[in-house]
């Protein structure tokens, strides 16, 4: 039996803290992150039943990290890494070889690499990044073809190009589009890596783009994986019928989007099925036997017996995501859904989005 662990952590930690602690509701946010800081990880809850086609078998630990996602992205580096290497070391001492990074605690800091290297000798790491990679590219293009846009002439845009996330995303979108535009911050960086990608496909059509405003308005997809602190996507930013894949965190689309444009789909990367009979014993909101992109590499690479440090930092080559990618095929993982904001999307809200979008291409008498 290969045994792994994944550590989760509130999202809104005065909610979450509260429906453990009742007396908490009382108190403001502040306070209730400064309690944090003070306790220690717990176990969440036992994960068992994950068994690939192969006949490999896997159990995991849930373990908790106290911090919120503010704290994880504003504390002082060697606060987090301390917090969440004491999470790690509580799902070794259960027994598991492995380690993957949920949510803000995959981002803080550079990542994963000082984490990997404090818990050298005791466990491995994994961000869970090159399968989110894979599942947000196989995501976006399956929403595409549900929302009935033909990607092979679609124009995609990628947000957050000039980092590293974007820029293995266009890579990877750039055999799969009619036309990719880069987004970002690094103008300079955004020209090298149009030069990169031009190198390596010379078909593909890659443009740079200066304006994100007018990308994004004239844009079929869109992937958003920025670095921003802020939101960057806005209900007037999108054309009907757009389908915005956001995987970034903290996220790039304002929840407006959701709310005031239902001719538009945003999903959150996809819902991931496990193979067997897994259970969680903890409420995802997710339905039975699915998982995130980034807690299933955890898995997949327990069930695969590949004990190493495998996602770490954000550089990520194509070859490292497409290996992982054949490694979840082979024990069975595969795309079974999609969120956004904390909610499933399912095929008939794509589907009404979809006819909102037609009904609003209807051209209007001039």
């Amino acid at each position: 039996m290969e045994k792994f662990a994944f550590i989760i952590h509130p999202i809104d930690v005065r909610r979450d803290a509260s429906r453990k602690y009742p007396i908490l509701k009382a108190f403001p946010t502040s306070v209730i992150e400064k309690l944090a800081l003070k306790m220690a990880p717990k176990v969440m809850s036992h994960v068992t039943g994950i068994q690939s086609p192969t006949g490999a078998q896997a159990e995991g630990w849930l373990v908790g990290c106290p911090l919120s996602p503010r704290q994880f992205l504003e504390l002082p580096p060697e606060i987090v890494y301390e917090k969440i290497v004491d999470t790690a070391k509580l799902g070794a001492e259960l027994g598991a070889k492995i380690v993957g990074l949920g949510a803000f605690s995959s981002v803080a800091g550079d990542a994963g690499i000082s984490v990997a290297r404090m818990l050298q000798g005791t466990m491995n790491v994994t961000s869970g990044n090159s399968y989110t990679v894979y599942t947000a590219i196989e995501g976006l293009l399956h929403a595409a073809d549900l929302m009935e846009v033909d990607a092979r002439e679609a124009s995609a845009v990628v947000i957050g190009a000039s980092g590293s996330i974007g820029a293995i995303c266009a890579k990877m979108l750039a055999n799969k589009v009619g036309e990719v535009q880069l987004v970002g911050r690094n103008q300079d960086k955004l020209q090298s890596l149009k030069k990169e990608i031009d190198a390596d496909n010379p078909s593909a059509t890659i443009t740079v783009a200066t304006d994100a405003k007018a990308a994004l308005r004239s844009a079929d997809l869109i992937l958003a994986v920025s670095s921003s602190t802020d939101v960057l996507i806005f209900p007037e930013d999108l054309k009907s019928g757009a389908v915005v894949c956001d995987v970034a965190r903290p996220r790039d689309v304002s929840k407006q989007v959701v709310q005031q444009r239902n001719d538009v789909l945003v999903i959150e990367g996809g819902v991931i099925e496990v193979p067997g009979a897994p259970n969680f014993r903890f409420n995802f909101g997710f339905p039975d036997k699915t998982a995130y992109a980034c807690m299933s590499e955890t898995m997949i690479l327990a069930l695969e017996g590949t004990y190493e440090s495998y996602t770490l930092g954000r550089d990520l080559s194509v070859a490292q995501i497409e290996r992982m990618g054949e490694m979840a095929k082979k024990h069975g993982f595969k795309l079974a859904g999609f969120r956004a904001f904390e909610k499933g999307v399912s095929d008939s809200d794509i589907a009404q989005v979809r006819d909102n979008a037609k009904r609003r291409r209807v051209v209007q008498p001039v």
